[in-house]
Protein backbone atom coordinates (compact mmCIF):
# COMPACT_ATOMS: atom_id res chain seq x y z
CA UNK A 1 0.00 0.00 0.00
CA UNK A 2 1.46 3.66 -0.66
CA UNK A 3 0.29 7.53 0.68
CA UNK A 4 -1.64 8.50 -2.24
CA UNK A 5 -1.99 12.39 -0.91
CA UNK A 6 1.40 13.06 -1.46
CA UNK A 7 3.83 14.28 -4.04
CA UNK A 8 6.26 12.21 -5.92
CA UNK A 9 8.70 12.55 -8.32
CA UNK A 10 7.40 11.83 -12.26
CA UNK A 11 10.79 12.44 -14.13
CA UNK A 12 13.57 14.72 -14.10
CA UNK A 13 12.38 17.72 -16.10
CA UNK A 14 14.54 16.69 -19.59
CA UNK A 15 12.86 13.37 -19.38
CA UNK A 16 9.45 14.83 -20.78
CA UNK A 17 9.57 16.36 -24.14
CA UNK A 18 6.89 17.11 -26.72
CA UNK A 19 6.27 13.36 -27.07
CA UNK A 20 4.13 10.49 -24.59
CA UNK A 21 5.77 9.09 -22.66
CA UNK A 22 4.75 6.14 -20.20
CA UNK A 23 5.84 6.78 -16.50
CA UNK A 24 5.01 3.93 -13.78
CA UNK A 25 4.09 5.97 -10.26
CA UNK A 26 2.37 3.63 -7.18
CA UNK A 27 1.98 0.72 -9.50
CA UNK A 28 -0.26 3.42 -12.02
CA UNK A 29 0.62 3.57 -15.73
CA UNK A 30 0.71 7.48 -16.45
CA UNK A 31 0.97 8.90 -20.15
CA UNK A 32 2.67 11.84 -19.90
CA UNK A 33 3.98 15.01 -22.41
CA UNK A 34 4.63 18.45 -23.12
CA UNK A 35 1.97 20.73 -23.98
CA UNK A 36 2.84 23.61 -26.93
CA UNK A 37 3.20 25.83 -24.21
CA UNK A 38 6.05 23.70 -22.66
CA UNK A 39 3.11 22.56 -19.90
CA UNK A 40 3.65 18.99 -18.58
CA UNK A 41 0.84 17.26 -19.03
CA UNK A 42 -0.02 13.74 -17.35
CA UNK A 43 -2.90 11.25 -17.92
CA UNK A 44 -3.81 7.53 -17.29
CA UNK A 45 -2.07 5.46 -19.82
CA UNK A 46 -5.01 3.08 -21.19
CA UNK A 47 -7.66 4.23 -23.85
CA UNK A 48 -11.28 3.97 -21.56
CA UNK A 49 -12.37 2.23 -25.30
CA UNK A 50 -10.06 -1.06 -25.62
CA UNK A 51 -7.15 -0.09 -22.77
CA UNK A 52 -4.28 0.11 -25.41
CA UNK A 53 -2.20 2.77 -23.51
CA UNK A 54 -1.94 6.56 -25.03
CA UNK A 55 1.40 6.57 -24.92
CA UNK A 56 1.35 4.31 -28.03
CA UNK A 57 -0.83 6.51 -29.73
CA UNK A 58 0.07 10.03 -31.05
CA UNK A 59 0.14 13.96 -30.22
CA UNK A 60 -2.85 15.91 -32.03
CA UNK A 61 -1.59 19.80 -31.37
CA UNK A 62 -2.59 19.87 -27.30
CA UNK A 63 -4.42 16.56 -27.71
CA UNK A 64 -3.48 12.91 -27.50
CA UNK A 65 -4.92 10.42 -29.69
CA UNK A 66 -5.42 6.42 -29.66
CA UNK A 67 -3.17 4.80 -31.99
CA UNK A 68 -5.94 1.83 -31.75
CA UNK A 69 -9.43 3.99 -33.20
CA UNK A 70 -8.55 7.37 -32.46
CA UNK A 71 -10.87 8.01 -29.48
CA UNK A 72 -9.15 11.95 -28.76
CA UNK A 73 -8.61 13.04 -25.35
CA UNK A 74 -7.83 16.88 -24.22
CA UNK A 75 -5.58 17.79 -21.34
CA UNK A 76 -7.99 17.19 -18.89
CA UNK A 77 -8.60 13.63 -20.07
CA UNK A 78 -12.30 14.39 -21.57
CA UNK A 79 -12.61 12.48 -25.45
CA UNK A 80 -13.14 15.21 -27.83
CA UNK A 81 -13.65 12.82 -30.92
CA UNK A 82 -14.53 9.69 -31.02
CA UNK A 83 -15.39 7.35 -34.55
CA UNK A 84 -18.34 6.06 -36.21
CA UNK A 85 -19.92 10.19 -35.69
CA UNK A 86 -22.80 10.93 -33.49
CA UNK A 87 -22.13 11.38 -29.50
CA UNK A 88 -19.43 10.63 -27.35
CA UNK A 89 -19.82 8.04 -24.17
CA UNK A 90 -19.79 9.87 -21.05
CA UNK A 91 -17.71 7.02 -19.82
CA UNK A 92 -14.87 8.09 -22.32
CA UNK A 93 -12.49 10.05 -20.46
CA UNK A 94 -9.19 9.25 -18.51
CA UNK A 95 -8.10 10.43 -15.07
CA UNK A 96 -5.58 13.33 -15.04
CA UNK A 97 -3.14 13.83 -12.74
CA UNK A 98 -1.94 17.29 -10.93
CA UNK A 99 1.50 18.06 -11.76
CA UNK A 100 3.78 20.27 -10.77
CA UNK A 101 7.48 21.49 -11.94
CA UNK A 102 10.19 22.47 -9.66
CA UNK A 103 14.14 22.04 -8.56
CA UNK A 104 14.34 20.46 -12.41
CA UNK A 105 11.77 17.57 -11.21
CA UNK A 106 8.33 16.74 -12.29
CA UNK A 107 6.26 15.88 -9.19
CA UNK A 108 2.83 14.39 -9.81
CA UNK A 109 -0.06 13.66 -7.01
CA UNK A 110 -1.18 10.31 -7.03
CA UNK A 111 -4.49 11.23 -4.66
CA UNK A 112 -7.14 13.71 -4.69
CA UNK A 113 -6.76 16.55 -6.93
CA UNK A 114 -8.62 18.69 -4.78
CA UNK A 115 -6.22 18.50 -2.03
CA UNK A 116 -3.04 18.55 -4.34
CA UNK A 117 -1.00 22.26 -3.28
CA UNK A 118 2.52 22.56 -5.09
CA UNK A 119 3.52 24.34 -2.00
CA UNK A 120 3.37 21.18 -0.30
CA UNK A 121 6.37 20.23 -2.21
CA UNK A 122 9.53 19.82 -0.32
CA UNK A 123 11.24 23.20 0.58
CA UNK A 124 14.75 23.11 -0.64
CA UNK A 125 17.09 25.88 0.60
CA UNK A 126 20.24 26.96 -1.35
CA UNK A 127 18.84 25.04 -4.21
CA UNK A 128 19.41 28.50 -6.96
CA UNK A 129 21.93 30.23 -4.15
CA UNK A 130 24.88 30.82 -6.66
CA UNK A 131 27.10 30.44 -3.22
CA UNK A 132 26.03 26.75 -3.47
CA UNK A 133 27.44 23.95 -5.91
CA UNK A 134 25.27 21.24 -7.30
CA UNK A 135 26.06 17.74 -8.60
CA UNK A 136 23.48 15.04 -9.62
CA UNK A 137 23.13 11.98 -11.37
CA UNK A 138 20.10 9.92 -13.73
CA UNK A 139 17.39 8.04 -11.55
CA UNK A 140 18.27 4.33 -10.89
CA UNK A 141 16.18 1.61 -10.96
CA UNK A 142 16.07 -0.32 -7.94
CA UNK A 143 14.38 -4.08 -7.60
CA UNK A 144 13.11 -3.58 -3.66
CA UNK A 145 10.37 -1.70 -2.01
CA UNK A 146 10.84 2.04 -1.57
CA UNK A 147 10.71 1.42 2.04
CA UNK A 148 14.08 -0.54 2.14
CA UNK A 149 15.56 2.22 0.84
CA UNK A 150 13.88 4.54 3.37
CA UNK A 151 15.35 2.81 5.98
CA UNK A 152 18.64 2.90 4.46
CA UNK A 153 18.52 6.21 4.66
CA UNK A 154 17.93 6.69 8.25
CA UNK A 155 20.77 3.81 8.92
CA UNK A 156 23.84 5.76 9.12
CA UNK A 157 25.38 2.76 10.47
CA UNK A 158 25.63 0.88 7.66
CA UNK A 159 27.86 3.13 5.98
CA UNK A 160 30.60 1.30 7.85
CA UNK A 161 30.34 -2.02 6.12
CA UNK A 162 28.42 -1.20 2.86
CA UNK A 163 30.16 2.16 1.83
CA UNK A 164 34.00 1.45 3.22
CA UNK A 165 35.82 2.68 -0.10
CA UNK A 166 33.50 6.12 0.39
CA UNK A 167 31.72 7.20 3.49
CA UNK A 168 33.13 4.75 5.83
CA UNK A 169 35.23 5.82 9.17
CA UNK A 170 36.21 3.47 12.38
CA UNK A 171 33.72 6.14 14.65
CA UNK A 172 30.79 4.84 12.17
CA UNK A 173 30.26 1.50 13.43
CA UNK A 174 29.47 2.20 17.28
CA UNK A 175 29.44 5.83 18.06
CA UNK A 176 25.34 6.37 19.61
CA UNK A 177 22.32 7.79 17.47
CA UNK A 178 19.97 9.85 18.03
CA UNK A 179 16.06 9.70 17.01
CA UNK A 180 14.52 12.49 16.47
CA UNK A 181 10.51 12.51 15.68
CA UNK A 182 9.34 15.31 13.83
CA UNK A 183 5.82 16.39 12.21
CA UNK A 184 7.24 15.69 8.70
CA UNK A 185 9.20 12.39 9.42
CA UNK A 186 11.68 11.25 11.33
CA UNK A 187 15.61 12.23 11.99
CA UNK A 188 18.19 10.08 12.80
CA UNK A 189 21.82 11.85 13.58
CA UNK A 190 24.93 12.05 15.58
CA UNK A 191 27.99 13.69 15.90
CA UNK A 192 31.21 12.06 15.82
CA UNK A 193 33.95 13.86 17.21
CA UNK A 194 37.82 14.22 16.39
CA UNK A 195 38.72 11.53 12.93
CA UNK A 196 39.96 11.17 10.04
CA UNK A 197 37.68 12.40 7.47
CA UNK A 198 36.14 9.44 5.25
CA UNK A 199 37.71 8.77 1.94
CA UNK A 200 35.26 10.37 -0.46
CA UNK A 201 34.98 13.77 2.06
CA UNK A 202 38.90 13.77 2.26
CA UNK A 203 38.84 14.69 -1.04
CA UNK A 204 36.85 17.63 -0.72
CA UNK A 205 36.81 19.33 2.38
CA UNK A 206 39.67 22.52 2.72
CA UNK A 207 41.36 21.83 5.74
CA UNK A 208 43.97 19.70 7.37
CA UNK A 209 44.29 17.14 10.08
CA UNK A 210 40.97 15.33 11.90
CA UNK A 211 37.23 16.60 11.53
CA UNK A 212 34.38 16.59 14.03
CA UNK A 213 31.76 14.75 11.59
CA UNK A 214 27.21 15.01 11.69
CA UNK A 215 25.88 12.44 9.94
CA UNK A 216 21.79 13.89 9.70
CA UNK A 217 19.70 11.44 7.93
CA UNK A 218 16.35 12.43 7.84
CA UNK A 219 13.25 10.60 6.06
CA UNK A 220 10.62 13.02 5.40
CA UNK A 221 6.49 11.44 4.35
CA UNK A 222 6.27 9.31 2.23
CA UNK A 223 9.83 8.59 0.81
CA UNK A 224 11.88 11.69 0.76
CA UNK A 225 15.07 12.18 2.13
CA UNK A 226 17.80 14.77 3.42
CA UNK A 227 21.00 13.19 4.23
CA UNK A 228 23.36 16.43 5.67
CA UNK A 229 26.89 15.97 5.78
CA UNK A 230 29.05 18.20 8.06
CA UNK A 231 32.69 18.26 8.46
CA UNK A 232 34.80 20.59 10.48
CA UNK A 233 38.00 21.11 11.62
CA UNK A 234 38.24 18.57 15.19
CA UNK A 235 37.38 20.87 17.91
CA UNK A 236 34.83 23.03 16.59
CA UNK A 237 31.68 20.76 15.92
CA UNK A 238 29.27 18.90 18.37
CA UNK A 239 25.37 20.40 18.90
CA UNK A 240 27.22 23.61 20.51
CA UNK A 241 29.89 23.78 18.34
CA UNK A 242 30.90 26.99 16.87
CA UNK A 243 32.17 25.90 13.18
CA UNK A 244 34.82 26.78 11.44
CA UNK A 245 35.08 28.78 8.10
CA UNK A 246 36.40 26.15 6.53
CA UNK A 247 33.24 23.41 7.62
CA UNK A 248 32.27 21.42 4.75
CA UNK A 249 28.50 20.91 4.35
CA UNK A 250 26.63 18.57 1.87
CA UNK A 251 23.16 18.32 1.38
CA UNK A 252 21.87 15.02 -0.38
CA UNK A 253 18.29 15.02 -1.68
CA UNK A 254 16.78 11.84 -2.56
CA UNK A 255 13.52 11.12 -3.92
CA UNK A 256 12.32 7.63 -3.87
CA UNK A 257 9.13 6.98 -6.10
CA UNK A 258 7.38 3.46 -5.59
CA UNK A 259 6.65 1.87 -9.26
CA UNK A 260 5.58 -1.20 -7.87
CA UNK A 261 5.46 -2.93 -4.73
CA UNK A 262 9.01 -4.40 -5.73
CA UNK A 263 10.57 -1.55 -8.03
CA UNK A 264 11.52 1.96 -6.95
CA UNK A 265 12.57 4.44 -8.88
CA UNK A 266 15.32 6.47 -7.12
CA UNK A 267 16.06 10.38 -7.96
CA UNK A 268 19.10 12.32 -6.27
CA UNK A 269 21.41 15.03 -5.86
CA UNK A 270 23.62 17.23 -3.67
CA UNK A 271 24.43 20.41 -2.89
CA UNK A 272 27.23 21.81 -1.07
CA UNK A 273 28.64 24.90 0.04
CA UNK A 274 32.02 25.08 -1.70
CA UNK A 275 33.47 25.55 -5.09
CA UNK A 276 29.97 25.94 -7.08
CA UNK A 277 31.57 26.69 -10.33
CA UNK A 278 34.14 23.99 -10.43
CA UNK A 279 32.49 22.06 -13.32
CA UNK A 280 35.11 19.14 -12.36
CA UNK A 281 34.71 18.85 -8.28
CA UNK A 282 30.98 18.06 -9.89
CA UNK A 283 31.87 15.57 -11.87
CA UNK A 284 33.82 13.90 -9.58
CA UNK A 285 31.51 14.04 -6.76
CA UNK A 286 28.73 12.88 -9.22
CA UNK A 287 30.55 10.04 -10.14
CA UNK A 288 31.58 8.59 -7.01
CA UNK A 289 28.25 9.29 -5.12
CA UNK A 290 26.87 6.73 -8.20
CA UNK A 291 29.44 4.09 -7.15
CA UNK A 292 28.15 4.67 -3.49
CA UNK A 293 24.31 4.25 -4.27
CA UNK A 294 25.95 1.51 -6.22
CA UNK A 295 27.08 -0.67 -3.37
CA UNK A 296 23.14 0.37 -1.92
CA UNK A 297 21.43 -1.29 -5.00
CA UNK A 298 23.46 -4.49 -4.97
CA UNK A 299 22.67 -4.68 -1.04
CA UNK A 300 18.88 -3.76 -1.07
CA UNK A 301 18.41 -6.05 -4.01
CA UNK A 302 19.35 -9.08 -2.32
CA UNK A 303 17.48 -7.38 1.12
CA UNK A 304 14.14 -7.65 -1.19
CA UNK A 305 15.46 -11.24 -2.64
CA UNK A 306 15.64 -12.28 1.33
CA UNK A 307 13.09 -10.91 2.64
CA UNK A 308 10.42 -12.23 0.24
CA UNK A 309 12.11 -15.60 0.50
CA UNK A 310 12.21 -15.78 4.19
CA UNK A 311 11.80 -19.01 5.98
CA UNK A 312 11.88 -17.44 9.72
CA UNK A 313 11.22 -14.26 11.05
CA UNK A 314 13.93 -11.25 10.80
CA UNK A 315 14.95 -9.29 13.56
CA UNK A 316 15.04 -5.68 14.25
CA UNK A 317 18.10 -3.84 16.37
CA UNK A 318 18.40 -1.13 18.16
CA UNK A 319 19.89 0.73 15.22
CA UNK A 320 16.93 0.22 13.56
CA UNK A 321 14.80 2.65 15.72
CA UNK A 322 14.38 5.81 13.45
CA UNK A 323 13.17 3.27 10.79
CA UNK A 324 10.52 1.64 12.51
CA UNK A 325 9.12 4.90 13.89
CA UNK A 326 9.13 6.15 10.38
CA UNK A 327 7.18 3.25 9.28
CA UNK A 328 4.57 2.90 11.94
CA UNK A 329 4.28 6.74 11.26
CA UNK A 330 4.01 6.02 7.48
CA UNK A 331 1.81 3.16 8.05
CA UNK A 332 -0.66 4.99 10.32
CA UNK A 333 -1.27 8.03 7.56
CA UNK A 334 -1.77 4.85 5.08
CA UNK A 335 -3.97 3.50 7.06
CA UNK A 336 -5.77 6.88 8.22
CA UNK A 337 -6.19 7.94 4.42
CA UNK A 338 -7.71 4.86 3.42
CA UNK A 339 -10.37 5.06 5.63
CA UNK A 340 -11.25 8.45 4.68
CA UNK A 341 -11.71 7.44 1.03
CA UNK A 342 -13.73 4.70 2.18
CA UNK A 343 -16.21 6.92 3.75
CA UNK A 344 -16.07 9.23 0.67
CA UNK A 345 -17.02 6.51 -1.59
CA UNK A 346 -20.19 5.79 0.28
Amino acid sequence: MFLKNAWYVAAWSEEIVNSLTQVKVLGEKICMFRNSEGEVIAMEDACPHRKLPLSKGRIKGDNVECGYHGLTFDCAGQCVWAPGGGRIPSAARVRPYPVHEKYGLIWIWMGNAAIADPEDIIDIPNFDSPEWGLNRGAAMELNCNYLLMCDNLLDPTHVAWVHESSFAAAATKDTPLRVTKTDTGVIVHRWMMDHEPAPFYKKVVEFEGNCDRLQHYEVRYPSHALIRAVFTPAGTGGVDGPLHDKTFVMDSYNFMTPTTETETRYYWFQLRNIRPDDEELSKMMSEDVRKAFEEDRAVLDAVQIGMSEKTSPHIDLGIDAGQLRFRRQLEAMIAEEAMVDAKMSQ
